[in-house]
């Protein structure tokens, strides 16, 4: 059953681009500023206990507002996913409070 198209309810066509590629990351650095929101994610080795490599391969901005659109639609993701699959265990660190790494260029900008 589809619902009505209207202007209070589109219809909506998703179309990748030339250049659109799927990845994975296991590393997301959250850099902001007045105007924005940067999302860089990369890749994260830890091979030593003294020692953390993260390969960055993507950057997104992101306006205050879709910034707050996608905490929202995350938040109701999570739920879900944790309705159908049970909770999601976090790292002790994690459980305590993140853990920042401050990347050599400072968080804000």
């Amino acid at each position: 059953m589809s619902q009505p198209v209207s202007p209070e309810n589109p219809r909506i066509n998703l179309k990748r681009t030339s250049d659109y590629r799927d990845s994975y990351a296991n590393s997301v650095q959250v850099r902001l500023s007045v105007w924005d929101f940067l999302l860089v994610f990369g890749t994260l080795d830890h091979q030593a206990p003294d020692e953390v490599n993260i390969e960055n391969f993507q950057g997104i901005y992101l306006s205050p507002q879709q910034a707050k659109a996608l905490h929202n639609v995350l938040g109701v993701n999570l739920a879900h996913y944790e309705k159908t699959f049970g909770p999601i265990a976090l790292e002790p660190s994690q459980v305590t409070g993140p853990r920042f790494i401050v990347p050599p260029n400072g968080p804000v900008h």
